[in-house]
């Protein structure tokens, strides 16, 4: 999936494929991100990275969307693909997986439990 000319490129899609995000299905939402993108010819629109853990293990399986900057939580391969529809080619976003905006700070009521940094999952 390589990008050499992003004159069309609208959205970049980071994935987490860290070890957490990884055991809770960050393989299958990557392949179904890409597999919808494909299917709808958005190749041009949107580019997609697999990356690192990035510190939000409890919400795994982490996707953020830029250069809006919304990080979506839990993310399933049936939200992966819901969130290319939805959000990228429409601008719906979907707002019940959002945890952060640059716009909104966090998204979680005051009595969450979801959490306000980083918290490892031990490796077995």
């Amino acid at each position: 999936m390589t990008t050499w000319n992003l004159n069309e490129t609208k959205h970049h899609l980071l994935i987490c494929n860290g070890g957490t995000c990884m055991k809770k299905g960050g393989e299958e939402v990557t392949v179904a991100v890409r597999d919808e993108i494909e299917k709808l010819g958005a190749d041009a629109q949107i580019h997609t990275t697999r990356t690192r853990c990035n510190g939000r293990c409890k919400d795994g399986c982490v996707a953020i969307v830029y250069p809006e900057g919304v990080w979506y939580k839990e993310m399933t391969p049936e939200l992966g693909r819901e969130m290319v529809r939805e959000h990228l080619l429409n601008g719906n976003k979907l707002e019940n997986s959002i945890i952060y905006t640059y716009e909104e700070g966090f998204k979680a009521p005051e009595n969450s439990s979801s959490p306000k940094g980083i918290s490892k999952e031990k490796v077995k």
